[in-house]
């Protein structure tokens, strides 16, 4: 169609009258109207109070857990322990950082892989995808010599990755 086509087409287009809607759709959107404006004309007290608490509590609320977690920590600070409050705050961490626990001197850290396959999934929108996945199993082993103390971790893991398909 060229230009001059649509031009017709919308000026006879113009030219129509609208069809009349149903008498069932009209009187169902009559009885609609009044009951909307009925109930909109009777305001309800109780709507009108619930309001008014909702308001307060909005303002109220937050106000209440600051002054909740100011009174715990005033507690805190002043009831805690007498030692605490008057001990050095760094010895504990000097303590803790003149002796380690663990000193790892040899450590192993193994990745093997399990499976390898594809899968074809369907999207809820009825799309096809590709899949490849992929499982593995991690494995973390950490000594020390001095102590003798071994400790192991293993873990399996699933890898998925889409892959488009291939169109020719």
């Amino acid at each position: 169609m060229n230009d001059c086509d649509h031009e017709m087409f919308e000026a006879e287009l113009r030219k129509l009258a609208p069809a009349r809607p149903p008498d069932e759709l009209m009187e169902r959107l009559a009885g609609f109207k009044r009951s909307t404006s009925v109930a909109l004309s009777q305001p309800s007290t109780i709507n009108y109070q619930l309001d008014w608490w909702r308001r307060l509590a909005r303002w109220l609320a937050p106000a209440a857990a600051i002054g909740a977690a100011a009174v715990a920590l005033l507690c805190w600070r002043w009831f805690g322990p007498e030692s605490e409050r008057h001990a050095d705050p760094l010895a504990n961490s000097r303590a803790a950082a003149a002796k380690p626990v663990l000193k790892a001197d040899d450590v192993e850290i193994d990745e093997r892989l399990v499976a390898s396959f594809d899968a074809v999934a369907r999207l809820p929108s009825g799309e096809s995808i590709r899949l490849r996945c992929r499982e593995w199993a991690d494995a973390l082993v950490l000594r020390d010599s001095a102590s003798g103390t071994v400790i192991e971790q293993r873990a399996p893991r699933l890898e998925v990755v889409p892959v488009s398909f291939e169109t020719y």
